[in-house]
């Protein structure tokens, strides 16, 4: 038997996920999740004889396991990703290692939902970290972390700010990170936050949904006051939000004409929550915009074409092509049912092909997608008030097109040993 089939016949699915998803507000989770962001294992491109010649609980198990390779394709990265990811970790890199005391510029990463800011970011600070961890461990080898004990060493912490913020709210966001306790006055809250950020040696503090600040709210300004007096902490702050410019977030900032950064004035004396804060210097923010795909232009057009190779080369349906995404009328289809939101096309295809699995049809067209809708899923962590949750385009006609397609093939239609391209008829 070969390795193949007796992984298919073992009784452990290997591809699946034992328990809940890792909480990335937990610092138990970050390490979770950054240690195994990469493993997962898609599933093998078998050809349609193959898949026949299983027994039916061998196919169950393969249909399975293509079903987690498509709702787990690897994180692409784009032209507008790429320029985030690279001043990220830029940024990290040069706060990390500087020595003087003082506020670190900051980071502010804005878009729309379902961009993929989190995901950018949250993966820019773990290559950080995979590259940090590699270094103290190599500077202070006696200090690594013993097994059972708690891990004090902390480089990255990522939260989200709460839907109804305050002071106090953000403190207990920020110590439930470590696993801190919560003291019960804001004076004490806010000491124990930078023991905390200290304690941990954290570099990098990620602050998630910064936009639902509304800033009306008394609470709200205070809120913020404090996010920035964060920056004293010799930590690199990285705030993420949707259209932050027009949030009321820059209130009070403007411009540096000279390095083009956002500049944040001090709190007035009195209004701090740090009594030291009249002596620091200005805040300093990097905003940089990761923006949707764009097809009014051939370099966005290009972008998008090798963002739709990218997934088509992830899939793992029976009657797909080459091209099968990227030609005819399909991708001007798939940005005019996306608008080129990366995270709404990941689940118009997701769920495309499970509709392509369960009907048989076993490749993605106009035609079936037209039928598929977009579903977000679980929104309950998500405030639409602060455009966490973008505008799903209306469904659209798919392309019209002769009935006889370019490459399509009867569902009989035998595959060459690599299942990637039917063999010649014969």
């Amino acid at each position: 038997m070969d390795n193949r089939s007796a992984e298919s016949d073992s009784p452990i699915v290997p591809f699946l996920r034992v328990g809940p998803p890792p909480d990335r507000t937990r610092w138990e989770g970050w390490q979770q999740w950054r240690e195994i962001r990469d493993t997962f294992i898609p599933a093998p491109r078998l050809s349609l004889k193959e898949y026949s010649d299983m027994s039916a609980r061998r196919r169950a198990l393969h249909d399975l396991h293509r079903t987690a390779t498509h709702v787990n394709m690897r994180l692409q990265e784009t032209p507008m990703s790429r320029g985030v990811s690279n001043l990220m970790r830029g940024r990290l890199q040069n706060n990390a290692v500087k020595f003087m005391p003082g506020t670190r510029d900051g980071l502010m990463i804005n878009g729309g939902g379902f961009q993929g800011k989190t995901e950018t970011a949250c993966s820019a600070a773990a290559a950080f970290e995979d590259l940090w961890r590699d270094v103290h461990h190599q500077l202070l080898p006696d200090q690594a972390p013993i097994a059972g004990t708690r891990d004090v060493f902390v480089p990255v912490a990522y939260c989200r700010l709460p839907v109804k913020a305050t002071p106090k709210a953000l403190c207990k966001t920020i110590l439930d990170v470590y696993g801190d306790p919560h003291p019960n006055t804001l004076d004490d809250l806010i000491r124990s936050v930078r023991d905390a950020v200290r304690d941990h040696n954290t570099t990098a503090l990620l602050i998630d949904d910064v936009t639902r600040l509304r800033l009306h709210r008394g609470d709200d300004q205070d809120t913020l006051d404090l996010i920035r007096e964060l920056m004293d902490l010799n930590v690199t702050l990285v705030l993420i939000g949707v259209d932050i410019p027009h949030s009321g977030l820059l209130r009070g900032a403007y411009i540096d004409p000279h390095t083009k950064q956002w500049v944040f004035p001090d709190v007035k004396r009195g209004k701090s929550h740090n009594d030291g804060a009249s002596t620091q210097t200005e805040r300093r923010f990097d905003m940089v915009d990761l923006d949707p795909f764009d097809y009014s232009t051939p370099t966005g057009i290009t972008a998008f074409l090798e963002h739709l190779a990218g997934i088509e080369e992830q899939l793992r349906l029976f009657h797909s092509f080459e091209g099968m995404l990227t030609t005819g009328g399909m991708p001007e289809y798939l940005f005019r049912r996306t608008h080129g939101i990366v995270g709404l096309l990941r689940r118009l295809v997701e769920d495309g092909c499970t509709e392509a699995i369960t009907s048989g049809e076993e490749r993605l067209t106009p035609e079936l997608l037209a039928r598929t809708s977009i579903r977000l899923g679980n929104l309950a962590d998500l405030d639409p008030e602060a455009g966490e949750v973008p505008e799903i385009p209306l469904n659209v006609k798919p392309p019209q097109q002769s009935r006889k397609k370019p490459g399509r093939r009867p569902r009989n239609t035998v595959f060459d040993d690599q299942g990637d391209r039917p063999a010649a008829d014969g």
